[in-house]
């Protein structure tokens, strides 16, 4: 696929993600949960928007950080907890919790590609387990740094609604825990599957650049 054709696809991704963030903003359950929820996603798409000329990620990254920024809109509009299709899914099934939150988590294990392809372009490290272990590492990092800024919010807000919006524990006191093992287990799923494949795209992309 030429440069100009990736380009493209970037522009697509970067269009859909922000439709879906101009429908995200336009009447969400809280509007200071919106704020909390899709705050870090926001900054996230500034900064690669910034960096596009100076460092350019593989289309996969793209589509990988465009698709996580869309389930957090999504998640920032309706809250956590009552996201609809994941309340019929609770209903239909008779689950005792609104798992798009667990599902969210679960998938944010993709993020270990764009952490992966950071680490190969910007650092010594080079590929194997040394640098599969630091990516694991380094996830694992900011699952746990997000559980202690949900559970910062609400010692801060002194458990209020909007906190607990944003928290979605749903009545589990191991939630924080179970999000964290979702992102690992992700993590290690997303490696399994996607590190041959994203070599690949890495080695079309340094001989394009040559």
């Amino acid at each position: 696929m030429s440069k100009d054709k990736h380009q493209k696809i970037h522009v697509i991704l970067l269009l859909i993600v922000l439709i879906i963030f101009v429908w995200s903003v336009i009447k969400p359950v809280s509007y200071l949960d919106w704020v909390a929820e899709v705050s870090p996603a926001v900054v996230a798409i500034i900064i690669v928007i910034a960096i596009y000329n100076k460092f350019r990620f593989t289309t996969f990254s793209y589509f990988i950080i465009a698709l996580l920024s869309i389930l957090t809109f999504i998640g920032g509009h309706y809250t956590y907890a009552e996201v609809p299709l994941f309340n019929w899914i609770k209903e239909e099934f008779y689950l005792k919790r609104n798992d798009y939150d667990r599902f969210g988590h679960f998938l944010k294990g993709l993020m270990a590609i764009v952490i992966r392809e950071i680490l190969i372009r910007k650092t010594p490290l080079v590929k194997g387990a040394w640098l599969t272990g630091i990516t694991i590492s380094i996830m694992l990092a900011i699952a746990a740094l997000y559980e202690i800024i949900e559970w910062l919010s609400t010692r801060i807000s002194k458990g209020s609604k909007g906190a607990e919006d944003f928290l979605g524990m749903q009545g589990d006191p191991w939630d924080a825990q179970w999000d964290m093992f979702s992102v690992f287990l992700g993590t290690i799923l997303t490696l399994l599957l996607f590190t041959k494949f994203h070599d690949k795209l890495l080695k079309r992309q340094a001989k394009k650049s040559k």
